[in-house]
């Protein structure tokens, strides 16, 4: 650990203690928030804003009426600086949380909420789209598959290249813009302009929230006795009036443009990618302690102000290109701020097999002491799946995993990750009905032949519908909601004037995952052996009790849940799980999009549907109960091991044996209560399982170490633990912050784990 004064532990306390105020107010103003723990700060006063609009409706859409109305917006934002923060700047937002910080009529926002898309039945979807341009003939389709997250209109979900924004600064990114629209447009009305307008206006207004930062500060500075306070605030009106339109020069000046990269693409539907952060300060953070202008105690108090700005996802460790070990001190120096601040941070670590293995043991030994905990990428998935598109090793090193669960090449692909999901349950209950309607009925004996036809007949024509759904995303994303912030921080767009989801990037490939496996898994190893083999009961009466969601049929419903289950090992389960998988990734990649040619990349990832998809499915042949959550992932459901035990290995085995192959996630959720860990054989122990499971061919896990007894405690009385962290899927969050729907799978998890 490092040596740290006084001074840094009281501004790094401060902004702790600022980070649990901020929470428990929006708590107490808006009730619970199942998403990641953004920076914005509550704000209550009336702001004079009147977004631009050209459409009949009144909606704003397309790059002229956002770039207006994106500066109109930051030339009013309030400003707002922490007194014991390295950086200026915080976003506001008006609404409900998980709605970005503006809101144009229909025109901006985040994506819905699952409850909202429940509410809604995909009626006027996506919102972010003008009304002709909504792709209402898939409605009737989607709708049937339960598929209520097909992608359509998902914006950002794609990692930029900060090194491009660090080398130019905004007045930089300015004179590109200007630069390449005189290059594509050389005479004047000889080329539609309006893509260059909307980025132009965009960093214009910037510029501008910027300046007012610049005279807060100063004004702060005036009235603060404090000396320490006084200089700070000085200091950051200093660096950032060099900001407004130079680029980084120093440590503290990289970390402040950062941040202001962060609240705008917050603010532009919930942005979150940052990139390789140990490599992007590295270069800084030697000159600087090498000059004797920082000391890495000052450098640990202005990563926890970057994180106290937001909890943009970003990485560490990992390869270079050519192989090498990226570990450095900054890398050590990212997990300490995270440690000493302790709140919620989003950081992955890249795990392979020839990593600085104290880096591993250091994030470990971080999550046990405070929940202040990483996620572990794992090279050994990551990178042979993406190699299988064609790509070389040297390519696939350079992905970082800056997403809840994906992961994708700084500036230069597109991939639209974590925003496409299909409920692999609902084709299995659509081919039960199919296989009783048959004429003549299919005998019990061929049911699971006539049934695995059926589900892959179904299961195709959802897959279908979703890639219908990306071709029709892919010709009107950038007439609608361009990627006005990405597109400055990529190659490409700006020097050929397309929208990164419009040509900008070289590399396309579409993330899809599926949802609910070990639900459909375990269903058809229960009517394999309930109905089938042991003829406990017919197809027929199966569905009724589906249908009647068990009512008075409790024996019938444990009977099926007590089938030996997926995860168990050598199970009809575990088979069908696979197959099931298989089958899944077959539809996704081996046929592109039918009009764009694009190529899908399959995953099984739920992020946290599981509770909103389950909401819309009947009964399960599982035993689940209609509108119960459906499966997390490709996890096996909690209790899956007869007789409780944590048996990760049981669970690791379970997810390797699904992964999809190709690049994307299929993450392992792991729970381990810190007695436990001690008692597997502590740090090294878990270690040794993480690289274990790299090996395997895993590819992400998100992992926490908690007192089971505290979990259980702050479940029923979230004011007891106010600053429990928890990794909900593939962010950290208070758990306190989550509704108590969210919060139980995760305590499911944890006392099934024993």
């Amino acid at each position: 650990m490092t040596a740290t004064s006084t001074l840094y532990e009281t501004r790094i306390k401060a902004l702790r203690a600022t980070k649990l105020e901020h929470t428990e107010e929006k708590l107490a103003r808006y009730g619970s928030f199942d998403v990641d723990d953004h920076g914005y700060i509550p704000w209550t006063e009336p702001i004079a804003f009147e977004p631009v609009s050209s459409h009949p409706s009144g909606g704003c859409w397309g790059m002229k009426d956002i770039g207006e109305s994106f500066r109109r917006w930051l030339e009013v934002h309030p400003v707002y600086i922490h007194p014991q923060s390295a950086i200026a700047g915080a976003w506001v937002y008006k609404g409900i949380p998980g709605v970005a910080g503006f809101e144009l009529a229909e025109g901006m926002g985040a994506p819905d909420s699952p409850k909202e898309r429940e509410a809604r039945t995909l009626a006027n979807y996506p919102r972010n789209w003008r009304p002709e341009d909504r792709p209402t003939h898939l409605y009737e389709k989607l709708v049937a598959y339960n598929t209520y997250s097909p992608g359509i209109g998902h914006p950002n979900h794609f990692g930029p290249d900060m090194t491009i924004g660090l080398s130019l600064g905004w007045g930089g990114l300015l004179e590109k813009v200007r630069r390449y629209r005189g290059l594509n447009s050389p005479a004047e009305g000889a080329a539609d302009t309006t893509f260059y307008d909307g980025e132009e206006n965009l960093i214009l207004g910037m510029q501008a929230w910027i300046r007012r930062h610049v005279d807060h500060a100063r004004a702060m500075a005036r009235l603060e006795d404090d000396e320490a306070t006084r200089e700070n605030l000085e200091t950051i009106a200093q660096i950032n009036e060099h900001l407004v339109h130079g680029a980084p020069r120093t440590f503290r000046e990289a970390i402040q443009f950062l941040g202001w990269f962060q609240c705008i693409d917050r603010m532009w539907a919930l942005g979150g990618a940052l990139g390789q952060i140990d490599e992007l300060l590295r270069p800084w953070y030697e000159a600087d302690t090498g000059s004797g202008r920082e000391t890495d105690e000052s450098i640990i108090w202005q990563l926890a102000s970057l994180f106290f700005n937001d909890s943009h996802y970003s990485q560490i460790g990992g390869q270079g290109p050519d192989g090498r070990d990226l570990t450095s001190r900054m890398s050590f120096l990212v997990l300490e701020a995270m440690h000493r601040i302790r709140i919620p941070v989003n950081v992955a670590l890249r795990v392979h097999d020839g990593m600085d293995r104290s880096l591993l043991r250091k994030a470990l030994e971080f999550m046990a002491a405070d929940g202040t905990g990483v996620d572990f990428a794992l090279s050994g998935g990551l990178d042979e799946g993406f190699m299988r598109n064609g790509y070389p090793a040297g390519l696939a090193r350079m992905r970082a995993k800056v997403g809840c669960n994906w992961t994708a090449l700084p500036g230069t692909e597109y991939g639209s990750q974590d925003g496409t999901r299909l409920c692999l349950a609902t084709p299995l209950l659509l081919a039960i009905d199919d296989a009783l309607a048959a004429d003549p009925p299919a005998p019990d004996v061929a049911t699971m032949d006539a049934l695995w036809q059926r589900y892959v007949h179904h299961l195709g024509l959802a897959v279908a519908t979703v890639k219908a759904g990306k071709d029709i995303h892919m010709e009107r994303q950038a007439d609608n909601y361009p990627e006005i912030v990405l597109n400055l921080f990529c190659h490409g767009p700006i020097e050929r004037g397309l929208d990164a989801s419009a040509g900008g990037l070289d590399i396309i490939d579409l993330a899809f995952d599926g949802i609910g496996l070990a639900t459909t898994a375990d269903s058809f190893a229960a009517i394999e052996q309930r109905v089938t083999q042991e003829k406990k009961l017919s197809l027929a009466e199966l569905r009724r009790h589906l249908e009647d969601d068990f009512e008075s049929a409790e024996p019938v419903r444990l009977m099926l849940a007590t089938v030996r289950r997926y995860g168990s090992g050598g199970s009809r389960a575990d088979e069908w799980a696979r197959r099931i998988a298989e089958l899944w990734t077959s539809l996704v990649r081996d046929t592109p999009t039918e009009r764009g040619h694009w190529t899908c990349m399959p995953g099984l990832f739920s992020h946290g549907a599981t509770s909103g998809f389950g909401r819309l499915l009947g009964a399960t042949p599982n035993g689940r109960r209609a509108g119960a959550p459906v499966s997390h992932s490709a996890n096996p459901d909690p209790g899956f091991v007869p007789g409780g035990g944590v048996a990760l290995t049981a669970k690791a085995n379970a997810v390797a044996s699904t992964q999809s192959h190709w690049g994307n996630t299929t993450p392992l959720q792991v729970e381990i209560d810190t007695g436990l860990m001690n008692g597997m054989g502590g740090t090294d122990a878990v270690a040794d399982f993480i690289m274990a499971h790299n090996r395997q061919g895993g590819t992400l896990i998100n992992m926490n170490i908690v007192r089971k007894e505290d979990v259980i405690e702050a479940h029923e009385d979230p004011a007891s633990h106010p600053d429990l962290m928890i990794r909900v899927t593939g962010y950290s969050a208070y758990f306190s912050s989550l509704s108590r729907e969210y919060r139980q799978p995760i305590v499911d998890r944890i006392i099934a784990g024993g």
